[in-house]
């Protein structure tokens, strides 16, 4: 494995372990929705580095996901939570929304989905790229 794709993973695990110690704030679920994209996104670069060489300076991970695909079979995982988090993401980093969703901040049991997904995506790229 590349020095610069272990970076990567090493970077979205920071981001996993951020998680973990504030998932169960009902406060913070927008910023683990923050997290879990940012470990989610770190995680497909991971993969786009090792096996294309180059990686896209773009956040979307309904973008990314498709070119991460061509490498990297992910069976079983619910990828209808990306959009979310996509939209979770900007809308987290700018004052007025804070990271909303339609019906208002995630709920504890959407950040532990947020979790859940970023973690199983983690792991499948980590072990298929060592």
């Amino acid at each position: 494995m590349k020095t610069v794709t272990s970076a990567w993973l090493a970077a979205a695990m920071d981001d996993l372990l951020s998680i973990t110690e504030i998932q169960h704030n009902e406060h913070l679920t927008n910023i683990v929705a923050f997290h879990a994209q940012q470990a989610i996104e770190k995680a497909f670069k991971a993969v786009l580095e090792e096996r294309d060489g180059t990686v896209m300076r773009i956040h979307s991970l309904e973008t990314l996901l498709p070119k991460v695909l061509i490498h990297i079979g992910m069976d079983g995982v619910d990828f209808e939570l990306l959009e979310d988090l996509d939209k979770l993401y900007i809308d987290a980093r700018y004052p007025g929304d804070f990271g909303l969703l339609p019906n208002g901040k995630p709920t504890i049991e959407e950040a532990a989905a947020f979790n859940e997904i970023a973690t199983a995506i983690y792991t499948i790229i980590s072990d298929a790229l060592k």
